[in-house]
């Protein structure tokens, strides 16, 4: 249920307010980033009509080429940010390199890394999407930042968050101090307190991961999944099967009502498909701070040191009791 009054800026406001000599950084950070959810969710809600899913290869009316969905929700981001003079870097998923803010603007002291519109090749069938973020302090010396302050551990974000665009548009996110959902009220547009202090359950019944994929999967996930499918009253098995397609979907649901998320690496790739970056950190940061838990099979995620931009990771996320049952079958410990 909503908080009347509570909005994402108030709510921002009184927990700066906390700490003396906070500037109001993250409050105008999570502002543009809603800004940027909003005019992303208004294309994401006519898709259907606005004939933007994939390239079309047509022109609009100003005679600009029409942008494939995940693009434009990029530069959405981008423009919403790239002035705003909080960041020095920005770093996004589409994105080869590493955008560093122009030296007309004013450039800050935070980079943020994101995934602008997670899942996109599913919303011409109508499945929950999203936009993953992750805010990380400037490490280098240099005043306007160098490209490496965007590849720092997990254990380094200051805050990291999600936005949904489902049958309500919700944003949750965290500043290291528990994890609270926002639902965007569309006559108001504003966004509303509906999810204080949430905390993932200890444990759950639901197990996601794409059993289409099995063929290809090493024997540790083998034996992981034939487990949880097992029958074991005393237990709480069989867990039952729920795999949307769409991380931010499949994740928002197990941190809402417990159970785990599994893309791990296979017989093909190690590395899994995942990035560790934009998409398992921010996660990873969210689910810790409700009480859960992420993993690469070998260890947490938020210490895992980045070599490159895009590297990619296996990701093991949700309830803390399961994701450590599940690293006791990588580890060979079960």
């Amino acid at each position: 249920m909503a908080t009347l009054g509570v909005t994402l800026e108030r709510f921002v406001v009184e927990e700066q307010s906390r700490f003396p000599g906070a500037k109001g950084v993250f409050t105008g950070l999570l502002s543009q980033i809603s800004l940027a959810a909003k005019i992303i969710y208004s294309e994401v809600n006519k898709a259907g009509l606005a004939d933007i899913l994939g390239l079309t290869g047509k022109v609009n009316v100003q005679g600009e080429e029409v942008q494939k969905l995940d693009e434009f929700a990029n530069t959405t981001v981008r423009n919403c940010l790239d002035h705003s003079g909080y960041l020095c870097a920005m770093a996004s998923e589409e994105t080869d390199e590493v955008f560093m803010i122009p030296e007309r603007f004013p450039a800050g002291n935070y980079t943020l890394l994101y995934d602008p519109l997670d899942g996109s090749s599913n919303i011409d069938v109508n499945v929950s999407i999203g936009t993953i973020f992750s805010v990380f302090r400037k490490k280098s010396r240099s005043e306007r930042g160098e490209p490496s302050d965007c590849v720092q551990k997990g254990s380094e974000q200051v805050a990291a968050g999600y936005v949904i665009y489902g049958s309500s548009v919700m944003l949750v996110y965290t500043a290291g101090n528990g994890v609270n959902g926002f639902t965007l009220d569309p006559q108001i547009g504003e966004f509303f307190l509906s999810h204080a202090e949430i905390k993932a359950p200890a444990r759950g019944r639901i197990y996601s991961i794409n059993e289409g994929n099995s063929a290809h999967w090493t024997e540790e996930t083998h034996r992981y999944v034939s487990y949880l499918k097992e029958s074991d009253k005393e237990s709480g098995r069989p867990y039952s099967g729920r795999y949307i397609g769409s991380l931010v979907a499949d994740f928002h649901r197990n941190l809402l009502k417990g159970g785990i998320f599994l893309y791990p690496g296979d017989k093909r790739s190690a590395e899994g498909k995942l990035r560790l970056l934009y998409e398992c950190n921010p996660l990873a940061f969210i689910v810790e701070q409700a009480g859960g838990a992420a993993s690469n099979g070998e260890q947490r995620i938020l210490d895992v040191e980045p070599k490159s931009l895009h590297q990619r990771s296996p990701l093991i996320i949700g309830s803390k009791e399961d994701v450590q049952m599940a690293e006791a079958f990588y580890q060979g410990k079960h």
